[in-house]
């Protein structure tokens, strides 16, 4: 695997390969890698003559600058794992590297009202910086396809939207989210869990079990509401539980009842304990 940390060094590997007719595949990341992106490297690998994954804890997207300070760093175990899993580059940049002229936005995005519900909500600024990245990344990478996956639903959302903006022409690949064998989603904040927090945390779980065996006979908003009094007595502050539908164009509605399809349950919780944020999803 070859590892470059400038941009110009990956731009001529690239070069090369795209004029070798390789097409590429590409897995952004922020590192403390698990088997969940494992997963999009299999994905990629599968779909594509050459993998390019990128780890870089992008600060541009965090609201809050603890979250940040905290978000855990495993590079060498994650050279391991791609090395392992057969990637074939990895591109792993300075944060003075990705914004040598500081961190100030160069460009607004409009993801319409996706940053104004669910995580656009509730982490103010947080899908303009997702932008800002995953565009300077495109334009290093010109890949033939992106894989992303589901269990950021709403991210994927967001990307879809960012290619339409900037006209790209890479091909968005979202794959399944990948979860323990308790059900537990896989994300590299659940390293920031003691053994306590990380039996808590399978109430987001158990939560979306529960509104997908029961949502067809149970009213929405019933469901909803025992959702969120169930996180809460379980110790967690809830930003959202809530279903939603995605049209064609990939924007998201707010069903009354079950009839619309396709059907997602969102959630979105702190363990109090621990301060650790996490999200899941399931489809319906």
């Amino acid at each position: 695997m070859y590892l470059f940390k400038r941009k110009d060094e990956l731009e001529r590997h690239l070069t090369t390969a795209r004029n070798e007719g390789k097409h590429i595949g590409f897995v952004p990341t922020m590192g403390a890698l698990h088997r969940g992106h494992i997963s999009l490297i299999n994905a990629a690998k599968e779909n594509s003559d050459l993998v390019v994954c990128s780890i870089f804890v992008n600060p541009t997207q965090f609201n809050d600058p603890k979250d940040f300070e905290k978000y855990p760093v495993t590079i060498d175990q994650d050279v391991q794992m791609l090395t392992e899993a057969g990637c074939d580059v990895l591109f792993l940049p300075s944060v003075q590297e990705m914004y040598p002229d500081g961190l100030t936005a160069k460009m607004h995005y409009d993801f319409g009202t996706l940053e104004t519900i669910l995580e656009g909500a509730a982490r103010p600024g947080h899908f303009q910086g997702v932008g800002q990245v995953v565009h300077q990344l495109l334009n290093l990478v010109q890949p033939d396809k992106l894989f992303m996956g589901q269990k950021d639903l709403q991210q994927c959302l967001v990307i879809n939207r960012l290619l339409k903006i900037i006209h790209s022409q890479v091909e968005l690949v979202i794959c399944p989210t990948i979860r323990e064998n308790d059900g537990l989603a896989m994300s590299s904040r659940n390293l920031r869990l003691n053994p306590a927090e990380r039996v808590n945390a399978l109430h987001l779980y158990q939560g979306l079990s529960y509104i997908k065996h029961h949502f067809k006979k149970d009213s929405l908003k019933d469901l909803k509401e025992k959702a969120v009094k169930d996180l809460k007595d379980s110790g967690f502050e809830v930003d959202y539980v809530e279903l939603i539908s995605i049209l064609e164009d990939g924007s998201v509605i707010f069903p009354e009842n079950a009839g619309t399809t396709p059907l997602y349950a969102v959630v979105a919780a702190r363990e109090i304990s621990s301060g650790v944020r996490l999200i899941d999803n399931m489809q319906l």
